[in-house]
């Protein structure tokens, strides 16, 4: 498909170890009846006019990672309409791909399952695996898109969700321990609300939560503070961003050990059921942590910054995340960029642009102007995206 743009750049230089889809196969998902792609292991850009399915087809990348998307969507919602309005299929939507690692090719196939509207099955190399979690495990995947752009000015859940995908590329297994805690937060909230009142299930419930809760926001606080310090240590035109992480249960990891704020959040629990009882949840805990940023330079916090600030402290924070997780981890994320050259200048187009280049991961950058990609004419492959179908283009 794109030999004559390759042959046309033969003089770029042979290609470096990368990660990256390698072959994609999407079905019944959004617009798309059905589209294959074989690819290699360059960025790729996807150009055509809105609503003619690129965003769609990061979504599609997006669920290479556990939960429910760059859209976070019902799964329901992601079935291909058909074109007489009707119900979608039975069989629901199903992304296939072949990603090359540096520890060699994975296979993955995920999609909504057609017997449990909203339930997931994921198969890794042709095996069926019972959790999400272990998709992060294969291959990190992080992503920016035109609804985050108020990230910093909004409540602190999409925050926390951002992070949360931030942390799962440096340590896999924290999508685990969000959920357990989760879902023991679930459970007590249930029984403080409906009962009937268990002592005794209250407090093995407010143990999981405290030792799950702990690891949690040691998982958080680390992530932040690595991101924290390669942020400062960042050149180039992109603002420097500063990180921290509000909470409770972080400010006990600062004054004692993990162990000794286990005790304490789970003696907090229990203290206070009687009024988490009429409201649900919990009062404390990791599920009501933010994350703090501000713009270093002019000592501001992120949400009095201007629009174009955030928006570039956005992309500084995942430049310095996908180095971190190639320092960490061997290799870094695969980076779904939605919209993102339309809101810069010449300046910072060409430096994001070098650095996906210097990070050895495939980026997938969408946009409605082949111009904006110029740059990258000798380093991408060029999709045209028209009502679902895709074909090889050039600049």
């Amino acid at each position: 498909m794109f030999a004559e743009a390759q042959e046309a750049c033969s003089s770029a230089g042979a290609e470096v170890e990368r990660v990256g889809v390698t072959r994609l196969v999407l079905t019944d998902f959004r617009n798309y009846r059905e589209a294959r792609l074989t690819l290699d292991t360059a960025p790729v850009v996807l150009t055509g006019p809105n609503g003619a399915g690129k965003t769609n087809l990061l979504e599609a990348l997006s669920f290479l990672a556990p939960g429910r998307g760059l859209r976070s969507a019902k799964l329901t919602e992601i079935d291909r309409r058909p074109e007489s309005g009707g119900d979608p299929r039975d069989s629901g939507w199903a992304v296939a791909a072949v990603v090359a690692t540096r520890r060699g090719a994975v296979r993955v196939g995920t999609g909504r399952d057609p017997e449990a509207s909203e339930r997931r099955v994921v198969r890794i190399d042709g095996e069926p695996v019972r959790g999400q979690a272990a998709l992060c495990e294969r291959l990190g995947v992080v992503w920016l898109t035109p609804s985050m752009d108020r990230l910093f000015v909004e409540g602190p859940g999409a925050r926390r969700r951002f992070l949360d995908r931030l942390v799962l590329g440096l340590d896999p297994a924290h999508a685990s321990r969000v959920a357990a805690y989760e879902q023991a937060l679930r459970e007590r909230s249930r029984l403080l609300r409906d009962g009937p009142i268990d002592p005794a299930w209250l407090a093995a419930l407010e143990g999981v939560m405290a030792g799950q809760g702990v690891a949690v926001a040691a998982g958080r606080r680390d992530t932040v503070q690595r991101l924290d310090r390669a942020c400062a240590e960042a050149e180039g035109p992109f603002p420097r961003a500063r990180l921290s992480l509000v909470g409770t249960v972080e400010n006990w990891l600062d004054e004692m050990p993990a162990l000794a704020a286990e005790a304490r959040f789970s003696a907090a629990l229990a203290a206070n059921r009687q009024s988490d009882a009429p409201v649900g949840g919990a009062a404390l805990g990791p599920h009501r942590s933010d994350l703090a940023v501000s713009l270093a330079d002019k000592s501001i916090a992120a949400e009095f910054a201007s629009t174009g600030e955030q928006k570039a402290m956005l992309i500084a924070i995942l430049l310095a995340h996908a180095a971190l997780q190639r320092a960490l981890r061997g290799e870094p994320p695969l980076l779904l960029l939605d919209e993102v050259a339309a809101h810069l200048d010449a300046s910072r187009r060409a430096s994001l642009f070098e650095s996906l280049a210097r990070l050895d991961s495939q980026a997938w950058l969408t946009g409605t102007d082949n111009a904006l990609f110029a740059p990258l004419r000798c380093h991408a492959q060029f999709l045209s995206v028209r009502d679902g179908t895709l074909s090889a283009t050039s600049l």
